[in-house]
């Protein structure tokens, strides 16, 4: 097997599993991050039995380290906003490992940062790096960044740099992301304060009455804690920032409508963060020469099926197993094309169907997503 150079660019979720997996696969992988060290940022996140069967062969420290501090769902619950009905439920827990070959796990996502981190070699971490310029030549790809510093020769430069990505803007050209005219509000409460809502262990969907509009719930920190999320519409977004701090009475006068046992959780809440959701239309290409995209780079999506995380993890594992075994560079461009063929429809697939928030509402069926084996799928294109 040829060794392959290889920076990635961005040190989130789908960054770091690509790392780690061609790490292990014995390539020599440098990881570029804006930020100045790890920090502990973000939301907590729905882990589905996709995600975590795609996770766990990583290494056993990772394993440990994601259950160590996640919580894991009895159930996947639907209910109706105003009457409390019941519209569907899936068996999770040991139900799910049965089915899937993996549970879910809710977890906050810099515990799951953190485990990824700790796995990879530290000295093969670069912070403070922002990307300026990236170029394709002859001899690779080459990055420079705008602390003067440069990163020549590269056989590969994965962009897993997020929304707004530099290096899709150096393959496609630069463009905005668009608001999507919803909004999220976040917040985490200890579980005793909202013990006798039902199902509390459950991740639970509060379908609104519009598409907008929704409440979800599930464990944290092995359920000592429950997170709550919210989205409604809104019509703009004038904040300077992404992510604000919000007003618990603005929280409740939006769902003031719900049941009862929606309206105890949102009670329990002391403070809330305020975020504008964004996303992007499918790209048609996600690769191009020796550059490839993963995860929110290339297909940013709505919150509604839970599978931000789960899809970039996907990829992540993928695109490290097309990238094994070649006997040189000159195959590089290959198999990046093969990861966007055997990727891209699942994930626009599961972007498109956040964006109409109707998955599982009513029940149906979730082996598609949940199913989904990133470590074992044939690495070949898709047949029509």
């Amino acid at each position: 097997m040829h060794s392959l150079k290889i920076g990635v660019v961005g040190a989130g979720i789908g960054g770091l599993v690509a790392a780690n997996a061609l790490h292990q696969a014995g390539h020599d992988v440098v990881v570029f991050e804006q930020s100045k060290q790890f920090l502990r940022v973000g939301a907590d996140i729905n882990l589905t039995p996709n995600a975590v069967r795609a996770l766990d062969p990583l290494g056993s420290s990772i394993a440990r380290a994601v259950r160590a501090s996640a919580a894991r769902p009895t159930h996947r619950i639907s209910r109706t906003w105003d009457s409390g009905e019941e519209t569907s439920r899936l068996e999770m827990g040991d139900e799910a490992e049965r089915k899937y070959g993996a549970p879910q796990l809710t977890i906050h996502r810099a515990d799951l940062l953190a485990a990824l981190a700790d796995a990879f070699p530290a000295s093969k971490v670069q912070f403070d790096k922002r990307a300026q310029a990236i170029t394709e030549t002859p001899d690779g790809v080459d990055i420079s960044f705008t602390d003067q510093s440069r990163h020549a020769g590269l056989d590969v430069l994965i962009g897993a740099d997020g929304i707004h990505s530099a290096v899709r803007a150096a393959m496609f050209g630069a463009e905005s992301p668009r608001f999507t005219g919803v909004v999220a509000f976040r917040a985490v409460v200890p579980t005793e304060r909202v013990k006798d809502v039902p199902n509390i262990q459950a991740f639970t969907k509060w379908w609104g009455p519009s598409p907008e509009s929704q409440i979800v719930t599930f464990p944290l920190n092995q359920g000592r804690d429950t997170f709550i999320f919210a989205t409604t519409g809104q019509d703009s977004w004038h904040e300077e920032s992404w992510t604000t701090p919000g007003s618990v009475d603005e929280l409740r006068g939006f769902y003031a409508a719900f049941h009862a046992d929606a309206r105890a959780l949102l009670d329990a809440c002391d403070s809330v963060l305020k975020t504008a959701l964004y996303e992007r239309d499918p790209l048609p290409h996600w690769a191009m020469g020796r550059m490839a995209l993963l995860g929110d780079a290339c297909h940013p999506m709505m919150p509604f099926m839970a599978q931000g995380a789960g899809t970039a993890i996907e990829d992540g594992v993928v695109l490290a197993r097309n990238l094994t075994g070649l006997n040189s560079a000159k195959e590089v461009p290959a198999a990046l094309a093969l990861y966007e063929a055997m990727r891209m429809e699942r994930a626009s697939k599961i972007q498109i169907g956040s964006r109409g928030n109707n998955w599982l509402r009513a029940g149906g069926n979730a082996d598609w997503v949940y199913g989904y084996d990133a470590w074992n799928t044939p690495l070949e294109a898709p047949t029509a």
